[in-house]
């Protein structure tokens, strides 16, 4: 029986969810409302939320008029991102690395580096070609990643962050152009052992990973105010594909 992977067991834990409260919400609302304008989404436009977590940009795009489809292989995150379900907004837990509906998507959205937890690099390209069967002809692939360059410029090795009562000690090291961290804690008298790893991604991967599919790349910015992408000091990669009639 196959081991599972880190990613199967972290982000299903409730710990992965409290290191990163942090997030900004108001940020992420911010970015959807102007995701929406760039891409000039319209009422019921059909949205693949891929990865969608707890579901937070689901609800945000919904509550825009759009129809959207949330998926994540994160049991627990889908079963509480349920509890937000009605007409034209549903939740499933399902594997990007397979297919999932044909031909039924206007837009697919991977956001906040949700892409590049494999081992395999094969696995990508796996999800551009599920991606590619899902859209629409001239539908359209936003990927928001982190800028891995400039991520790289201010990497700290080891750090503590706090939570509540909880104390998380972080390690981090890259190896093989990844980003491979530890995470360390007590909970109730109990230890807790954790690893991510994340590859180290580039534009160039991006269309790489598209390169056997019918997905173009079509723009590529910096931030969430879609400014454009400087390698240096950028935040963000968000990169645009478009399937091709």
């Amino acid at each position: 029986m196959t081991s599972p992977q880190w990613f199967e067991n972290w982000f299903n834990s409730p710990y992965y969810h409290l290191l990163y409260n942090h997030r900004n919400y108001n940020e992420a609302n911010l970015f959807i409302q102007n995701l929406c304008r760039q891409l000039q989404l319209k009422a019921h436009d059909k949205v693949w939320d891929l990865a969608c977590g707890k579901g937070r940009h689901s609800l945000a795009l919904h509550q825009l008029g759009l129809d959207v489809t949330g998926t994540d292989l994160a049991a627990n995150s889908i079963q509480e991102a349920q509890n937000s379900a009605e007409e034209g907004l549903d939740f499933f837990v399902h594997d990007m690395r397979k297919p999932f509906r044909e031909t039924y998507f206007d837009v697919v959205l991977n956001l906040f580096t949700s892409l590049g937890y494999f081992s395999d690099e094969c696995d990508n390209e796996k999800v551009f070609k599920n991606v590619d069967a899902a859209l629409k002809s001239g539908g359209l692939f936003l990927i928001d990643f982190f800028n891995s360059q400039k991520v790289l410029s201010s990497f700290r090795n080891q750090y503590t962050e706090k939570r509540g009562d909880i104390t998380f000690q972080i390690t981090k090291q890259v190896q093989n152009k990844r980003i491979n961290k530890h995470i360390e804690f007590n909970c109730g008298n109990k230890d807790y052992f954790f690893e991510e790893q994340v590859s180290l991604l580039g534009l160039e991967d991006f269309v790489s990973f598209a390169k056997y599919t019918n997905l173009k790349l079509e723009k590529v910015y910096g931030n969430y105010h879609f400014e454009t992408f400087d390698p240096l000091h950028s935040d963000r990669l968000i990169v645009i594909f478009r399937k091709e009639k």
